[in-house]
Parts: structure tokens; sequence; C-alpha cells
């Protein structure tokens, strides 16, 4: 038999075990670059932890610029598309007529000045009031018509505007903002608007005077005290109604029982031939044989 061949397998498979049982575990290079020791393990920590940190400050960063950009833009928005404000050539002020009280369904009035002390002439073109939601003034409660003025106010000059609104009677007894705006342009047609006014204030209620429902309480009261005295009338005249009339009977008068001494006797002696006595047989067949 030829026998070379199983050993030459044997020797090739045990070669290699007699290797690694003389090695043993952790001696070779193999162990060493599977198991990284501890420091090792530390600075791989902290490398990580820094570029974490470098990717929270760039992001810190980036959100800042954004920011920043997102205002300038706001800005620019606003300055553009803002409303017009006050031109610093013009002052203005407001004088209400009946002090800072507004009561409700009455008129209250005020004069606004203007001083243009600028070199141009000024074109004052309108003068408007409304009453805005006091926590928020972009919200109208009520909007009262715009005055056009369309006044030519030379430089170095002063003009004198009046205007007049009427609150409403519901909104007594409440606050609300009130904004007066004063609009005008220069000689270059460019817009300013002038808030004289813009604060705010409570509608006061009506005490003096009468309203329609303190009248019409009035006529009902009347009228109930009318239909009183008219139902008490009717009620004794009813009563008076039912009662039975009373017949007095009149008997024959003697002058027997009557003092006649204070009276003078030319009167008795009157008395007697103007009614002489007469029994009612007599008196009754003389007035049937005058019928007759």
């Amino acid at each position: 038999m030829f026998r070379p061949p199983s050993l030459l397998l044997l020797l090739l498979v045990a070669g290699p075990l007699t290797l690694l049982l003389q090695r043993g575990p952790g001696s070779g290079p193999l162990v060493a670059a599977d198991d990284p020791t501890e420091d090792e393990e530390g600075i791989d920590d902290s490398v990580v932890e820094d570029e974490d940190d470098e990717a929270e400050i760039e992001e810190d960063d980036t959100t800042d610029i954004m920011e920043d950009e997102k205002e300038e833009e706001e800005e620019e928005e606003d300055s553009t598309f803002g409303e017009p404000k006050a031109s610093p050539s013009a002052d203005t002020v407001i004088l209400f007529v009946r002090g800072d009280d507004f009561p409700a369904n009455n008129i209250v009035k005020f004069l606004v000045g203007f001083t243009n002390k600028g070199n141009e002439e000024f074109v004052v073109e309108s003068l408007d009031a409304s009453f805005r939601y006091p926590q928020d003034y972009q919200f109208y409660i009520q909007n009262f018509t715009a005055l056009q003025l369309n006044t030519l106010v030379p430089s170095q000059r002063q003009a004198t505007f009046e205007y007049s609104f009427i609150p409403a009677e519901p909104m007594g007894g409440r606050p609300f903002g009130l904004v007066i705006n004063l609009n005008y342009k220069d000689a270059n047609g460019n817009i300013f608007r002038d808030a004289v006014f813009n604060q705010t204030v409570t509608i006061t209620e009506r005490e003096d005077g009468l309203d329609g429902e303190t009248i019409f309480l009035y006529m009902f009261l009347t009228g109930l005290g009318l239909l009183v005295v008219v139902g008490i009338h009717q009620l004794l005249e009813s009563r008076k109604r039912r009662r039975p009339s009373s017949k007095v009977e009149m008997g024959t008068s003697t002058h027997n029982n009557v003092d006649m001494s204070w009276i003078p006797q030319e009167t008795l002696n009157q008395i007697n031939k103007t009614s002489p006595r007469r029994s009612p047989r007599k008196r009754a067949k003389r007035t049937v044989g005058s019928d007759e």
C-alpha cells in the first residue's frame, strides 16, 4: 500500500494547530489588534465629542445669521411698505373744545393746528378719526368720515382745522382707543401722516336731558294713573246708583209749635195773604174745576 499521502494530510492539519497552542491567548499581534486599550478608547471618545461640539457651534452660527437676515428683510419691508410718518418740517397740536370729556351720543369737537416750519409748501389733504379696540389698534370699532381739506400751507405759516364726531350710544361707559390722523404732502408729492392723537379714552354716558325710554316711561305712568282715577270714579257712581232713594213724607205743618215772635208782624201778614190755608180736598176740587 502507498501511505505517504495520508501522512502528508495529517502534518498539514496538525502544524497550524500546534502553532496556535504555542502562542496562547493574547500573545500575538492578532489579539492586540482586536482588543484596544482604555487610553485608546478615551482618545476616540474625546475626538467624537469635539466633532459634535464643532457641529453644534456651526449650526448656532448659521441660525443666528439667518435670523439677522430675516430681521433686516423685515425692517426693509417696513420702511418700504409701512405707513407714512410725520414730516420733521411740520408740527401739529390738538385742542378739544370741551376738554377730555367724550359723552356718548353727543358731539365731540376739537381743533388741530398745523405749523409749516420748513422751506417748502405743504398741502393738507384730509383729517380723519376712528375708535379702535384698546388691546389691538388694528381692529376698528367706529370709523368716522374723513374731512377733505385740500388746504395749501406756505412756508413758515400756520393753519387751524376743526373736526367733530359723535360717539355711538352703545359705547358709553367703556374705554376705546381714539386715533386722529392728519394727512398731508409736500411739493415733491411725498405723503406724510401725523397721528395727532393716539390714546385710550373712556366714553361717558349721558346724564342730562330725557331720552326716548324715559319719556315713554313717564307717558306709561301717566296713562296708568288716569286709568286708576277713571276706575275709582266708575266704582263710586255704580255704588250710588245701587242705593234706594229715601222718600220723605211731608205732613201738614202748623205754626203752633213754632216760635214766631221774632218775625215782624208785617212779614207775618204778607205770608198769610200770599199763602192762605186751604184743605187738600178744596185744592183738589179747584184744580179739577179749572181743568174743565
